[in-house]
Order: structure tokens, then C-alpha cells, then sequence
């Protein structure tokens, strides 16, 4: 389903989206030396029930998940890049950390991810990788508008990662959102300009380039969610819920 959004709705994507961008910056600041990853999930459960607003992980039962994920966040740690589940771990001086959250408020949903090193420490390639995550997203926003199409927002992420030298992963990509998580249309972190569904005024889309630093092979923990790098080299993952506009594209999971 591809869902297009009143203009009232998408003013509730707006408040939204700034409740996900809020929440991530604020577990941001906390995410120090020591800091259990189930503390940044219960802290997120607590600011999520303040702002009157819905969890769309804890519940989140997809085909290819073991069961509900039963978390508020998804963490992943280094190797780590997508549907971290939060678990017993304390962060390290030096960890790669991603946080990935989604939320639903008065019907609809916005999705966002950041990647940033824990302490002072900075192993070597870190900051590099989740540079091109962010220049990436910068390049699919900048490919999005009324009339564009997605395969536009696919080259634009895949020139930027295959040109930084990166592999890319085609299983996993970004989507179409709105009064639901995960909708169509696909958004492949690769693909051919001018190729696909042509981007309407009220589709909201989250838009996520991931990466692994020397592989595009994934495997599945015993959790039976998260997913890590098949040589266990670092991984990043940036990712903003955009609406487009009559004039241009939105990005709305900026902290308010």
C-alpha cells in the first residue's frame, strides 16, 4: 500500500517526527561510558508514555523477526547495524553505537536512526563510516521532491556509498510510512535514476542508508533480530522520515 497524507495529517507527521527526533537526541546525550542498552530502551519506553505517543517495535511481529520485538529501541553495537534488540550490554569507550526508533502519534508514524561513537575513544574508520551515512542521506533528500522518482533517491544514496568505496546491501532499505511503520514504496540504498514511483505531494518516506565497512553480507543473531556484518567489521546507519511537499521535500524527525 502506498499511502498519501491529507494535509492535516501531515501536520501530525510533523509533531510526530519532531517526538523521534526529540527522543534520539535526548538517549544521544545519555548514551555514555557504562550506560546499559536496556537503559536506553526503558528510558525510551518512558519518554514515549509522557508524550501520549505509541511504540511501533515493541508489538513489531514481521515475517522475517523472531516473534514481537518486544523493545522501544533498536541498538545496535558496532558490527551491529539493523534491528538491534537491546539487551544486557554496557557501552564501551569507543563503541559505534545506532539507535533506531519509530513511533506513532495520533495515528502517524515517523522513523529515524543515528549513528555516533560512545566516549573519546575513535577506532579507526568509525567516523568515516557514519560520514557517508549521513552524506548519503543528505543526497536522498536532496534527490526527493514532487515529480522525482525513487529510483533518483536510490542512485543518489548508492553513488555516494559504491563512490566512498563502500559495498552495498540490497535486502534492507527505506520505505514508505504513514499510518503505519512500514509501507510501500521501497527505497533500495542503490538503484537507476528516473526508474520507479513518481514521488506525490503528502507520501511520506524514511529514507535510511546503511552500511557495512568491507562486506554486503548480513547475519542474524540467536535473538533472531539483530543483524550484524558477516565479518564482523563496523557498521552505520543514518535515517530521517521526510514528507514530500508541493514545492520541494520536508524532513521532519529533526529534535524539536
Amino acid at each position: 500500500m502506498i499511502e498519501i497524507l491529507t494535509p492535516a495529517q501531515v501536520d501530525k507527521a510533523r509533531r510526530t517526527g519532531a517526538l523521534v527526533g526529540t527522543i534520539l537526541q535526548t538517549l544521544k546525550d545519555r548514551s555514555t561510558v557504562g550506560t546499559n542498552l536496556l537503559e536506553l530502551d526503558q528510558w525510551t519506553a518512558d519518554m514515549i508514555r509522557d508524550a501520549g505517543a505509541e511504540s511501533c517495535y515493541v508489538d513489531y511481529a514481521p515475517s522475517f523477526g523472531r516473534g514481537p520485538f518486544g523493545h522501544y529501541v533498536c541498538t545496535a553495537v558496532n558490527d551491529a547495524v539493523l534491528h538491534g534488540r537491546p539487551r544486557d550490554q554496557v557501552l564501551r569507550d569507543g563503541d559505534l553505537l545506532t539507535l533506531d526508533l519509530a513511533v506513532r502519534l495520533d495515528g502517524i508514524a515517523a522513523d529515524s536512526a543515528i549513528s555516533f561513537v560512545v566516549g573519546e575513544s575513535r577506532p579507526a574508520g568509525s567516523v568515516e563510516l557514519i560520514e557517508v551515512t549521513q552524506t548519503a542521506l543528505a543526497a536522498a533528500i536532496d534527490a526527493a521532491g514532487p515529480g522525482r522518482r525513487i529510483g533518483d533517491i536510490s542512485h543518489a544514496i548508492g553513488s555516494v556509498m559504491s563512490g566512498a568505496g563502500y559495498p552495498i546491501n540490497m535486502q534492507f532499505g527505506g520505505h514508505g510510512i504513514g499510518s503505519t511503520m512500514h509501507q510501500d514504496p521501497h527505497v533500495s540504498n542503490d538503484g537507476r535514476a528516473g526508474r520507479g514511483y513518481q514521488l506525490r505531494p503528502g507520501l511520506l518516506l524514511a529514507l535510511e542508508p546503511w552500511v557495512m565497512a568491507d562486506t554486503d553480507e548480513l547475519v542474524t543473531d540467536e535473538d533472531g533480530w539483530t543483524l550484524r556484518s558477516a565479518t564482523g567489521c563496523l557498521t552505520a546507519h543514518s535515517e530521517h522520515t521526510v514528507a514530500i511537499t508541493e514545492d520541494g521535500v520536508e524532513v521532519l524527525t529533526l529534535p524539536a
